[in-house]
Order: structure tokens, then C-alpha cells, then sequence
């Protein structure tokens, strides 16, 4: 997570905005054939996005919105307890293997656009606050808006440049 956390929302946006500035640009190359392709691990582009949105909506429900997460994830309670993070990417995968590449860059635009708007008009000390109160290291709510954002979207963009750039 962050080396540097923001100190004021304004921070936090200037953290945020430049990366998906930079998924952006990298979808924006994909041409229709390529963003439907799956790599090795069997994800195509549209897959990466699809999973970066469903995480987004996740963490604004969840950590932002405080929902119980298995509510903000869609899932059952029992289901939802009985899944690891790799579990759930399963669910999600499934759940959007399907929808359209314009379907799946709305939501993505959607996402991203309901998780700033909440930002904004958030205190930003609510932020700085532990997730958990029994969080032995009190982790504040704004590591995982981090990870679930600027973090999330350098690491699939590096994911989906290989399918513009394949490695030699």
C-alpha cells in the first residue's frame, strides 16, 4: 500500500486521477479483438476492468459507505465467509465474463466516478480513521481506498500492457 499518504482530500485526488488517467490511455490502444483476448491466466483486458470496477464499488459500499461486505460484494453471508480474495475474484470473473466491452467500460466510468464523488464529500478525517476498531495496527479506511484505486489500476494497467507490448 501507500508509502505517502495524502494529507487532505486533494491529495488523495491527485493520487487517484493520474493513474486512471493512465489505465485510460492504455484501454484507449486496445483494439476490439485485443480487448477481448485472455491472456495465460485466462483474463482478457475487458476481464481486468470488469474486476477493478466490481473492487471500486466494493470499497466505496464497504469501507466508504460502511455496508456489510458480503451486502457490498453481492454475495451471501455464508458464501462470502466461506471465500478467500482469490474465491471472490472466481465469483467476480463469472459474474461478468459475459457483459459487453461497452458494458463493462460504463461501469467502469460509473465506478470510478461515484468512488471520487464520494471522496469528495467525505471528511477527510473519516479517512484517516481504522477500518476496524479492532485493527491491532489501525490501519486507516484511506490505505484501502488506495488499494482499491490509483494501486489497483497501476497494477492491471501493467497486466494489460502486455497485450499491446508481449514480452520477447
Amino acid at each position: 500500500m501507500a508509502d505517502k499518504l495524502p494529507q487532505n482530500t486533494s491529495d488523495l485526488l491527485s493520487q487517484i486521477a493520474p493513474e486512471w488517467s493512465e489505465l485510460l490511455k492504455v484501454v484507449d490502444q486496445l483494439t476490439p479483438t485485443q480487448m477481448i483476448t485472455p491472456d495465460s491466466g485466462g483474463w482478457s483486458p475487458k476481464d481486468n476492468l470488469a474486476h477493478l470496477a466490481a473492487w471500486m464499488n466494493f470499497m466505496r459500499e464497504c469501507y466508504l459507505d460502511k455496508k456489510p461486505a458480503n451486502e457490498a460484494m453481492g454475495m451471501d453471508p455464508a458464501t462470502y465467509a466461506k471465500l478467500d480474495e482469490t474465491g471472490i475474484n472466481a465469483v467476480l470473473f463469472e459474474r461478468n465474463r459475459d457483459r459487453t466491452v461497452s458494458d463493462v467500460l460504463e461501469g467502469l466510468k460509473r465506478a470510478y466516478t461515484e468512488v471520487v464523488e464520494t471522496l469528495r464529500k467525505m471528511p477527510f478525517t473519516d479517512l484517516m480513521k481504522p477500518f476496524r476498531d479492532n485493527d491491532p495496527e489501525k490501519r486507516p479506511v484511506i490505505l484501502w481506498v488506495l488499494g482499491n484505486t490509483s494501486e489497483h489500476f497501476m497494477e492491471h494497467r501493467a497486466t494489460i500492457e502486455k497485450v499491446i507490448q508481449p514480452r520477447k
